[in-house]
């Protein structure tokens, strides 16, 4: 039997490939012109790099999403996309130039914390103003049935400004408090990336090949592709840095991704008994970037409580954590991958797969193997 849809997982692939090569080409001119113009790392003691490090890599990942955006454009398929939510595609990456720039300058001259969050609170309020914001989220009650029971919350105009605008910041300074280790934020990002590019073609195939559902995808391709595209210059040892200006350009892509999702589960007509609906983007959300969010909870905690600003700088992130029980620079990156991957595609096959079981059972093993693989350095220290 025929489908009666072809969903465009190729001209996704194909767009993602692009922002990877053209980022992957674009990080010589514009290591360049770090070095240049004085965009440079220049070892401090909390950081882990012993050698100066040219900055703005974020430049070429921006470079290689734009890339991607236009043969997008340029695919009749994906070119539905901008058809149907121009609008929304313009907001988001008008927003992720801005961000990009903020960084970039704060790359080269290191601007104050005031003046970064109000870059970060004015790229979530321009998604905000071109109508990307959180429309619905599932809540675990209300649903009415027995056994696994919830419903869809619909938020209002406020309610959904104020949730995007918290999701964005939150999420762009999660990516850039874990950009901390060679190649550790470009591989979270293209592991979040790429589940939440499943979640949301899992969205496209639930609405019949709608094309009003095409940019969640689109937006996580684009940003997975650049991730890719910049890993190879920045795993250890580093020769570039992306800087402010790729952390934030992560975190403001996966939040952007993540909040046009939620604006397509109302196409389902979905109810709380509904599987994809159970895990609404929300809950993948959280799921996908689980790890860079508890280093910076923790983060705020811990300065806190000793009186200090939320974003003054120490050497207790995770990552310094890992290193200090006996992991290398590159065991304690790939752990970290291996974490954010069990959490972020247990979420997204527990949301697109009909037997949680098998899913539940194949997280259980990785979370047990990566608790093990953690816990080494100190059992051999015993």
């Amino acid at each position: 039997m025929v489908p009666t849809f072809v969903l465009p997982i190729r001209e996704y692939l194909l767009t993602g490939l692009t922002a990877a090569v053209v980022t992957f080409l674009l990080v010589g001119p514009v290591r360049v012109l770090a070095l240049r113009l004085g965009a440079v790392a220049w070892p401090r003691g909390r950081d882990v790099h012993v050698t100066p490090t040219p900055r703005w890599g974020g430049l070429a990942m921006l470079g290689g999403v734009l890339a991607g955006v236009g043969m997008a454009y340029q695919l009749p398929a994906l070119r539905l996309a901008f058809d149907n939510n121009a609008y929304e595609m313009l907001g988001v990456f008008g927003a992720a130039v801005l961000l990009a720039a903020v960084g970039a300058l704060d790359d080269r001259y290191e601007l104050d914390a005031l003046t970064k969050f109000a870059g970060q609170t004015t790229a979530a309020g321009i998604l905000v103003i071109f109508g990307v914001q959180w429309t619905v989220f599932y809540v675990p009650w209300g649903g009415g049935g027995t056994g696994i029971s919830g419903s869809l919350l619909i938020l209002g105009q406020e309610q959904g400004v104020v949730l995007t605008v918290l999701v964005t910041v939150a999420l762009v300074n999660a990516m850039n408090f874990v950009d901390g280790l060679d190649g550790l934020a470009a591989g979270i990002g293209l592991i979040a990336a790429a589940a939440t590019g499943l979640f949301a073609i899992g969205l496209v195939q639930r609405v019949g090949n709608d094309p009003s559902a095409y940019s969640p995808a689109l937006i996580a391709a684009v940003l997975g592709g650049a991730c890719l595209g910049f890993l190879p210059h920045n795993f250890n040892p580093a020769r570039i840095f992306m800087g402010d200006s790729g952390s934030m350009l992560i975190g403001l892509l996966l939040a952007a991704a993540t909040t046009s999702a939620s604006g397509k589960i109302s196409i389902i007509g979905a109810d709380g008994s509904d599987v994809l609906a159970l895990f609404a983007p929300l809950l993948v959300l959280a799921a996908v970037v689980f790890v860079p969010l508890l280093d910076l909870l923790m983060a705020v905690v811990r300065r806190t409580r000793k009186g200090m600003s939320p974003f003054s700088p120490d050497k207790m992130h995770l990552h310094h954590r890992l290193l200090e029980i006996g992991h290398s620079q590159r065991r304690a990156v790939l752990l970290i991958y291996l974490w954010a991957g069990v959490l972020a595609f247990g979420a997204v096959a527990l949301a697109l797969i009909d037997d949680p079981s098998i899913v539940l059972w194949a997280v259980g093993i990785g979370l047990v193997v990566a608790v093990l693989a953690t816990a080494i350095p100190r059992v051999r220290a015993r």
